[in-house]
């Protein structure tokens, strides 16, 4: 699949995939940073931003979708940037392209298994009948009552789409629903990757457990671990200026 994608800057490449949800348009301002330094690739997933909607959905296709993006920009050679289902998405690649990967940073998510946290996000969103909308503000209101935490309504509401009949959503939820349980597998489950990588994570986030972290060491040999206080699972988001200089100063260290 050929995916969507925003670049700009120039220099070594360094990818950057969004969380379930997300897009590229979620990372603009720290794309914009990092392309002081770096030939930045934010990609949407399939199934997210602008990117073709697909029924299948699994780590291994969208593995090969980055593999394709990399072929089609003649990408030898990458760092790559991954948040929560993107996380896992930058390291199955990883397994099945280690020699393309200079440098790998994971956000707050481990290779482990995860459980169903996100369908009543799903139905929610499903359950509205968007002809009836005529605002994000409206869109707002009604999914107030099942997703009460207005920071993640907002973050939902970022995938509203304006068209000829109203609002719709631009994200594929019935795609999405019907493949959850593949996005929440595990992956790398027998791989030994020597890439230099950083994991990532929030204080306050229960995403990367001490578990977690030797599950991590076990299959990512030169794994190193930092973690940024005071943030939950929207590490980047919550603490931009911590995570740019944890990530920067990585990326630079050779």
């Amino acid at each position: 699949m050929k995916l969507h994608y925003q670049e700009s800057g120039s220099g070594l490449p360094l990818l950057i995939i969004h969380g379930l949800f997300g897009s590229a348009d979620n990372w603009r301002s720290m794309a914009k940073y990092f392309a002081k330094f770096y030939r930045v690739i934010s990609v949407d997933l399939r199934n997210h931003g602008r990117s073709p909607h697909s029924d299948e959905q699994n780590f291994k296709l969208m593995a090969a979708d980055i593999v394709e993006l990399c072929d089609r920009l003649s990408l030898d050679r990458v760092n790559v940037l991954g948040h929560s289902l993107g996380g896992k998405v930058a390291m199955a690649f990883a397994e099945m392209q280690a020699e393309r990967v200079h440098k790998l940073v994971v956000v707050d998510i481990s290779p482990r298994q995860y459980f169903s946290q996100h369908t009543p996000l799903m139905d929610a969103m499903m359950a509205l009948n968007m002809a009836q909308f005529s605002s994000r503000k409206d869109v707002d209101e009604a999914l107030a009552a099942d997703v009460p935490d207005p920071a993640v309504r907002q973050f939902l509401l970022m995938n509203l789409q304006p068209g000829e009949n109203g609002l719709s959503w631009r994200i594929n939820l019935p795609a999405l629903k019907a493949n959850y349980q593949a996005l929440m597998a595990p992956v790398c489950e027998h791989a030994v990757l020597s890439i230099p990588s950083q994991f990532i994570y929030g204080g306050q986030s229960d995403y990367v457990t001490a578990d977690d972290r030797k599950l991590i060491e076990q299959h990512f040999t030169q794994a190193i671990f930092a973690v940024i206080d005071k943030a939950g699972h929207w590490v980047h988001a919550e603490r931009p200026q911590q995570f740019k200089q944890l990530v920067e100063e990585f990326l630079r260290d050779d």
